[in-house]
């Protein structure tokens, strides 16, 4: 992170608070309306419902109309967005780096960026990181990420002056839009802001050990981010012993071709240079947010929810459930006339008809009765359907997927995986949306790994045969950051439709070779892709082979390598015929005594197949 800011020129450093203070407080008039929405899709999320924005833009339940009336909350909304969540975080994305080149180095250069991402994304937990940001994108429309470098990650390298130093590594953060206030809400992505501001509550601690500045902390509230008096209020989203942190990112111009950090807590600066990251383009400093967006809005900063679109369909469908519940209520309890005089009303109103009671009434009138009320109106029955209908229409979440129970009218498997292609298509864009952002976390980390992790290190990974792998690396063998995902679209192919996609090859002989048998090593590749590529059987035996060849070619064919009588030399002949043909030996290949020793290997191979099989 950029230097402490030191007491010189104390006067300027009092302007640059002031600014930043200012600035923040203008961004948070501006996007009030928009939080509001936010705290209101949370509410119906978590089942209060009888909420709504009031005139004074502040989030207030509202009051029944008579004190009998039932106020149930009959929640759709959230079980439609867990089943969004789910579909959109089921499949891990798998990360691998183009070369920009043809050169050996950039071949090497690319697959050491891969095993680093591959790495890096297991260590930082990745997984739950990507799932909490989809779950606050889902929410409010948009969140973010926030990729830097851990100064007190990695391994433990020892101790400097009693303070230990570590390696370092890689920052991945959740974002939820509450702290991103963009300098212009017109701006449709962070690429079109001159400047971000960060704002969050922090512990007055985490202050002192990241920038070595004692403040005086007092109870702040996490979403208002306003220092308040909690003994008199709520304690609900309040940070004890903190301060509101306000860091401003300025993207590089003119003025600063590095850009500007900011950062301000308590009315003290805390730290003032360059954006802290080199993780633009072809080396520059830039903004260190990715923008993930579940419905984009045109003309807007922030994205829309599928909550928004729901809120209306909830609140109708729960004042006709309360109805149905009203008027059934009337019918099981009943409403009782009674004639003036004719009885107790006070007893009768604290017991009502109760099965066994002893009605005394006055002699001469007529005793208390219920008044018929007739069936439930068949009309609320079918307002319920056409709600229900309605949640499917705006959601794309099908009664499928929600409670497993298949429409009557859907009587054939071709019917039903229309269905569920059609629901996965209402998905896409959010799907689309969510692989754009996890590529460009991808790109960070590597450009940030360049950035500072300038000595050597060593980093292990399990290669494709499961054999770990060593890379001696530092930044300057970091030269490609075009990163692809491997994996398609989560929302494309489920698991299940992923094996049946590869039964279906296989009964249809696809994978067979010219023999019309199935080569070992497709074998294992296949168990692989299925989920058994771990199981203890024969193929285990096969990884192996396949790993001493990998082994062989990797070795370039500095020196002649014998061939072992106990090698499976098919899967030898196989690995060495597609490295050669690779990319990867453009450099034996140019080297003819290279060339001519994994030649005279092959054919060693090959003679001694032919002899197994003659």
């Amino acid at each position: 992170m950029p230097r402490e800011v030191k007491n010189e020129n104390q006067a300027f450093y009092e302007d640059v608070v002031r600014d930043v203070t200012e600035d923040f407080s203008r961004r948070q008039m501006e996007r009030a309306q928009i939080e509001k929405q936010w705290e209101l899709n949370l509410n119906y999320l978590s089942g209060n419902q009888y909420c709504e924005i009031a005139s004074n833009g502040e989030v207030e339940e509202t009051e029944k109309y008579y004190f009998w009336q039932s106020r149930n909350a009959y929640n759709h909304i959230a079980p439609v967005v867990d089943i969004r969540i789910s579909k959109l975080t089921r499949n891990c994305p798998v990360f691998s780096v183009r070369a920009q080149g043809e050169e050996e180095s950039d071949v090497k250069s690319a697959k050491l960026a891969s095993a680093l991402l591959k790495s890096a994304y297991s260590r930082v937990n990745a997984n739950d990181i990507i799932a909490k940001a989809t779950m606050w994108s889902e929410v409010c429309g948009t969140s973010f990420y926030h990729v830097g470098w851990n100064g007190d990650g990695g391994k433990y390298l020892g101790a400097y002056e009693k303070v230990p130093v570590y390696e370092g590594d890689i920052l991945l953060e959740a974002v939820s839009p509450f702290e991103i206030f963009p300098d212009s809400l017109c701006a449709e992505n962070i690429s079109q802001c001159a400047s971000v501001i960060r704002a969050r509550a922090v512990r007055i601690e985490e202050i002192e050990g990241r920038y070595g500045v004692s403040l005086e902390g007092g109870d702040v509230s996490v979403f208002s981010l306003k220092m308040i008096n909690s003994a008199f209020g709520e304690n609900a989203g309040v940070l004890h012993g903190g301060v509101v942190l306000i860091e401003r990112f300025e993207r590089p111009n003119v003025e600063y071709p590095n850009g500007r950090y900011i950062a301000v807590a308590g009315n003290k600066i805390l730290s003032y240079g360059e954006l802290p990251y080199i993780n633009g383009v072809e080396g520059r400093r830039d903004i260190p947010f990715i923008q993930q967006n579940s419905i984009d809005k045109a003309g807007s900063f922030f994205g829309s929810s599928i909550i928004e679109r729901l809120i209306p369909v909830q609140r109708a469908y729960n004042a006709v459930k309360n109805r149905k519940q009203e008027f059934l209520n009337r019918l099981t309890m009943g409403v009782v006339s009674v004639e003036d005089g004719s009885v107790d009303v006070d007893d009768l109103a604290e017991d009502g008809l109760s099965p066994g009671k002893i009605l005394v009434y006055r002699q001469g009138t007529r005793p208390p009765s219920l008044i018929g009320l007739g069936n439930i109106p068949s009309e609320l029955i079918y307002e319920e359907e056409r709600l229900l209908n309605e949640f499917i229409l705006i959601s794309g979440v099908s009664e499928f997927s929600r409670t497993s129970n298949v429409d009557s009218n859907i009587s054939s498997g071709v019917a039903l995986q229309l269905l569920i292609e059609q629901e996965e298509a209402r998905m896409n864009a959010t799907g689309e949306n969510l692989k754009r952002a996890v590529k460009e976390i991808g790109k960070h980390m590597i450009r940030v790994f360049k950035q500072f992790a300038t000595e050597t290190r060593l980093l292990r990974v399990a290669g494709e045969s499961g054999k770990v792998e060593l890379y001696y690396f530092s930044s300057s063998d970091l030269s490609s950051d075009d990163v692809e995902l491997d994996t398609e679209n989560g929302l494309a192919y489920t698991p299940a439709q992923k094996k049946n996609a590869v039964y279906e090859l296989i009964g249809a002989g696809i994978l067979n070779d010219d023999s019309g048998k199935m080569t070992k090593r497709t074998k294992a590749k296949l168990l692989e892709i299925l989920g058994f590529g771990s199981i203890d059987n024969a193929l285990d035996l096969e990884g192996l082979h396949v790993g001493k060849a990998e082994t062989e070619n990797v070795s370039g064919f500095e020196e002649d390598i014998e061939v072992d009588e106990y090698d499976d030399h098919e899967i030898h002949v196989q690995e060495h015929t597609r490295y050669l043909l690779s990319v990867e030996s453009e450099g034996v290949r140019k080297d003819p005594v290279k060339k001519q020793r994994a030649l005279t290997h092959v054919r060693a191979h090959k003679i001694a197949l032919a002899e197994q099989e003659g």
